[in-house]
């Protein structure tokens, strides 16, 4: 699933693929929004992890990966 998170002050969003489902991401926001926990954490594809400060959340954005196109096919 595709996550763009928007961080104050900055003009640049987060954008990450992780395999995390769209339940489990939801209550790590809604737990770092509600104050349960300082920071927004989250595994990407590649097992990083992503520290978000919650006070610091402008929004997060939640959508399924688009499946990548692989070949040379007429367009």
């Amino acid at each position: 699933m595709e996550v763009k998170i928007g961080v104050l002050h900055t003009p640049r969003e987060i954008v990450l693929e992780t395999g995390q489902s769209a339940e489990e991401v939801e209550q790590a926001v809604a737990e770092a929004l509600t104050g349960k926990a300082p920071l927004l954490s989250l595994v990407d594809e590649h097992g990083r992890k992503v520290l978000v400060p919650a006070d610091r959340l402008a929004y997060v954005e939640l959508g399924e990966a688009a499946p990548r196109k692989v070949g040379f096919g007429a367009l």
